[in-house]
């Protein structure tokens, strides 16, 4: 087996507003798995300022994992720390297994006869440019919608939450909000209430990471489902996660394998999370239609009914040409349609 990489620069359409600050650009690691005339690819995109994963870590040890992928491939706690280069590695290896065509999970979705559902994201920025996301995402026929805020003045997110409730009620729209840790833990409770008001359907990272003791009374008695995902990352080790949700207690968790673990971690997440009743969905986040493409293959294997948070591939101006398309407020596969790699 013949390993190698490339990086490469992905442009944003327009700058993204994140919990990490603006992105105007990212850069991303295709890993390339060659056998009998064959090739794997997997995506290695660690995000900074979130992920735990720096570049300079990545660009020496995915030379390694090129050099002997096998050998990482069975000794998995090597690359436990390093979720992004541990899922590129997964999902080349899965790609190159199935006979390299970038078909990982052969399914009624890689067949073009079953789409997943999706949420339409309504990204950080002011009030009237989100005002005029949601509209364009309600006219594309999404029906469950998720506001990033904590970014603007929270009256005027809740302005833009009772605009919708006005118009749509629970059983029409769902809305998700995800704060990305921007509430100060004195204030988070007041503000959960404010927004149960509107009939969420959960929030995503109230409070910053970290402060477990704090964020299990809040799930303890919020009036709104609290989902974690921030504080997932870096725990990688089963004993660390079962302590995690034994004293949080949360409602729900948003699976990431590029920052939590990969897919084998991802898969450990769920089958803890299940054990406790608690309800988890599978996000990508800012990958490219490589990573993406593996991300939502492996969600359809999980006979996913809950709206994902998998992105539209719509994000960057050179985006990898792929077989994802948008379909309503569905994510589908069309098998007569290639990839650019």
């Amino acid at each position: 087996m013949i390993g190698y990489f490339k990086k490469y620069e992905l442009e944003f359409k327009q700058a993204a507003g994140t919990s990490r600050g603006v992105l105007k650009n990212r850069t991303v690691w295709y890993l390339y798995l060659e056998e009998n005339g064959k090739t794997g690819i997997g995506e290695c995109a660690p995000l900074p300022g979130l992920s735990k994963e720096k570049p300079e870590q990545i660009d020496y040890l995915i030379e390694d994992v090129c050099s002997d992928p096998i050998h990482f491939s069975e000794n998995e706690e090597l690359l436990i720390d390093y979720p992004s280069l541990r899922f590129a590695l997964e999902t080349a290896l899965l790609d190159l297994q199935n006979g390299g065509n970038r078909v990982l999970y052969p399914s009624a979705f890689t067949e073009g006869q079953a789409g997943i559902p999706i949420n339409g994201l309504i990204w950080m920025n002011d009030a009237e440019t989100m005002r005029q996301e949601i509209e364009r995402k309600l006219e594309a026929g999404f029906r469950c919608l998720k506001l990033k805020i904590g970014a603007i003045d929270f009256e005027k997110e809740l302005d833009l939450l009772q605009s919708i409730r006005e118009r749509f009620s629970p059983d029409q729209i769902t809305l998700r909000v995800d704060a990305n840790g921007a509430f100060k833990v004195d204030e988070a409770r007041e503000k959960l209430k404010r927004l149960a008001e509107f009939d969420l359907h959960s929030i995503e990272q109230p409070i910053a990471a970290g402060r477990w003791a704090e964020l299990a009374k809040l799930c303890d008695d919020s009036p709104l489902p609290i989902a974690l995902d921030e504080e997932l990352i870096g725990l990688n080790k089963r004993e660390d996660k079962e302590l995690l949700l034994d004293m949080v207690r949360p409602q729900y968790l948003i699976l990431k394998p590029s920052l939590h673990g990969g897919i084998s971690g991802c898969d450990e997440w769920i089958e803890l999370a299940e054990d406790r009743a608690i309800g988890w969905w599978i996000t990508s986040y800012l990958e490219s239609n490589i990573g993406l493409n593996a991300i939502a293959q492996w969600a359809f294997t999980k006979n996913v009914t809950m709206h994902q948070g998998l992105g539209t591939g719509q994000l960057f101006t050179n985006n990898i040409d792929s077989p994802l398309e948008i379909r309503g407020e569905q994510l589908w596969f069309d098998p007569a349609k290639g990839f650019g790699l």
